[in-house]
């Protein structure tokens, strides 16, 4: 079976991890928090999305300012997170299992951004 250029790169299959621990995260949210949530599912969702489109690229350039918009959406949801936990709708855990994935992610995409 072949596959996409993206599903051979770690920092894709971290970035889908993302993903999914923001469902899990969401799915406990209370009430009223439904523009943290939307805001936090797009920001995840886009990390995966844009390093899809930056390794379909053949333009060093191109794929760079995708790379760099996947590592901004990867702090966006670090800020995200930081709000979830000052609410108290997150628990410790997932806090620190979403920062270290999400630090992972923006190192691996910092060195993609510089080649």
């Amino acid at each position: 079976m072949s596959h996409f250029d993206h599903e051979k790169l770690d920092v894709y299959k971290a970035a889908i991890k993302v993903v999914v621990l923001i469902e899990e995260v969401v799915n406990q949210f209370p009430r009223g928090r439904a523009y943290l949530a939307d805001q936090l599912q797009r920001a995840g969702t886009s990390i995966p999305l844009n390093i899809a489109e930056g390794a379909g690229e053949y333009a060093s350039s191109e794929k760079i300012r995708f790379y760099r918009m996947a590592r901004r959406s990867a702090t966006e949801c670090a800020s995200i997170f930081d709000i979830c936990q000052q609410l108290r709708i997150i628990n410790e855990e997932q806090l620190q299992i979403s920062r270290e994935l999400l630090l992972r992610i923006v190192a691996m995409l910092t060195k993609m951004s510089r080649s």
